[in-house]
């Protein structure tokens, strides 16, 4: 099994940034697509950003460029930086990816999720 750790998130005023780290771990023969999700109180779970195993990326439009994805396929790790952040922003965010590993061949995996929350 592939396990999903992040880290980085925390409390910050509006305006401020935050850059989020999500690591895979396990018997992992190749991750295809990594993407970030957030969840906000009596909100469905959105995705906010994916990056293919080639580096194309896809955002949600409505973060007007504010928020980057990217990854380092040699540490498994996805990153999201977090710039201009709104209260609106708060929210539960969960790592994504689809992975390749021993014993379990292509399957989907979330981490546990990591809390922002930004102030006015």
């Amino acid at each position: 099994q592939v396990q999903l750790v992040e880290s980085g998130g925390g409390l910050v005023q509006a305006g401020g940034s935050l850059r989020l780290s999500c690591a895979a771990s396990g018997s992992i023969f190749s991750i295809n697509t990594m993407a970030w999700y957030r969840q906000a109180p009596g909100k469905r779970r959105d995705m906010v950003a994916a990056v293919s195993n080639s580096g194309s990326t896809n955002y949600e439009d409505s973060l007007k460029g504010r928020f980057t994805i990217s990854r380092d396929n040699a540490k498994n790790t996805v990153y999201l930086q977090m710039n201009s952040l709104k209260p609106e922003d708060t929210a539960v965010y969960y790592c994504y990816c689809n992975a390749n590993s021993r014993g379990n061949g292509w399957k989907d995996y979330w981490g546990q999720g990591t809390q922002v929350t930004v102030s006015s």
